[in-house]
């Protein structure tokens, strides 16, 4: 079988879950290529040595510049902080490299727009980690709308709401840089709009609100210095799409006691479909024609029958967690890389995610609908 080589940028929590995707994949899946954990790139030679050690990297280097250049690395994975992702994939697609790059795909919609087009002329893969788009109930919510089993989808409600920004005397961080996370926004509403998108469709026309709740931090733990906080904590915005219908999205990184509500529910003429991730091997379904008195929504279980839940389990209601979501999708990029399948999302699906954030950014300073088209 052919080998892969691997590059990582990056060590933190994504970094440890993209390692550790690479390393089960090939156990799980018949794959075309075997992937090899090769290169660790980090801000520093020590740091990196410390970090290839622990996650299984033949190589290390304390410049990503490096990882990027090396004439053996295949395929390099991006898990820095948002405002890296731009410079490392841009100089990656240019020196040929597949590119598998942690969400959201930049900071900035001409950063998103320049590295789309990128890809595009040389022909590189590419996939940006929507990792939550793997879960084999959302593949079946997708099924289930293709084969109008809730008839035409006329709305759909969506949120990701956390509380890790919520105490206002959390530190100032890089996710409270406008150039960087870019506020709650940007960082896991990228997250519901993906799900939007992908089971309702193109958002055609937003209406946002976007608002800063705790706009001073403290500079470090424990500092009495104050820093200006210029991102959203919440966003709000009413949806259109394409098709017609209509709906909502939010999104809250100052949600007290909400740890991982990534939900929606999608409503059609015969159904709905309801969904959290806080109990994501679970997917509700209602259709409507019950008898009086008997209707109601039906949970359906996550099992072998459903997309790639088998190569983890043969059993249904045993569970899948996190990191499985990761591996499925390396196993994406892995068959898109051998031609078997196209990755999605790729840079330029992303690309349109990044669109549709700008657009609720520009009608929340304009308080008017605005049309993403225009953007």
């Amino acid at each position: 079988m052919k080998k892969l080589s691997i590059g990582l940028v990056g060590s933190g929590f994504m970094g440890r879950a993209h390692a550790q995707a690479f390393r089960a994949v090939g156990g799980l899946f018949d794959l075309p290529f075997e992937p090899v954990l090769d290169l660790l790139a980090e801000r520093d030679e020590a740091t990196a040595a410390e970090a290839a050690s622990k996650l299984g990297f033949r190589r290390h280097v304390g410049d990503w510049r490096c990882l990027v250049e090396d004439p053996e690395i295949d395929v390099v994975a991006i898990t820095t902080p948002n405002r890296l992702h731009a410079p490392i994939a841009l100089a990656a697609i240019a020196a040929g490299k597949h590119v598998y790059c942690e969400k959201p795909l930049a900071t900035t919609l001409a950063d998103a727009r320049a590295m789309a087009a990128a890809a595009e002329v040389t022909g590189v893969v590419t996939l940006v980690g929507f990792n939550y788009l793997k879960n084999p109930m959302i593949a079946l919510a997708r099924e289930l709308v293709a084969g109008g089993e809730i008839g035409e989808v006329t709305g759909f409600r969506g949120i990701h709401a956390e509380d890790f920004m919520a105490d206002p005397m959390a530190p100032f961080t890089w996710r409270c840089e406008a150039d960087n996370a870019g506020g709650a926004l940007a960082d896991i509403g990228s997250h519901i709009l993906s799900l939007a998108t992908y089971l309702a469709g193109d958002i055609r026309s937003v209406s946002g609100r976007l608002h800063t709740v705790h706009d001073r931090r403290p500079a470090a733990a424990g500092s009495a210095e104050m820093r200006e906080v210029r991102v959203d904590d919440q966003a709000h915005a009413l949806v259109e799409f394409a098709n017609g219908a209509t709906g909502s999205v939010t999104a809250s990184w100052i949600a007290q006691g909400r740890k991982m509500q990534l939900a929606f529910e999608l409503v059609g003429t015969k159904g709905s479909i309801a969904f959290t991730q806080e109990r994501f091997n679970e997917l509700w379904l209602y259709q409507a024609g019950g008898a009086l008195g008997r209707s109601g929504y039906r949970l359906i279980t996550a099992g072998p029958e459903h997309a790639d839940y088998a190569a983890f389990c043969p059993a249904p209601g045993h569970q899948l967690g996190f990191n499985d979501l990761k591996t499925i999708e390396v196993k994406t990029l892995i068959e898109a890389i051998a031609g078997k399948a196209p990755a999605y999302p790729d840079f330029r699906a992303a690309c349109e995610l990044e669109r549709v954030a700008e657009a609720i950014h520009r009608s929340s300073a304009a308080r008017r609908w605005v049309d993403v088209a225009e953007v």
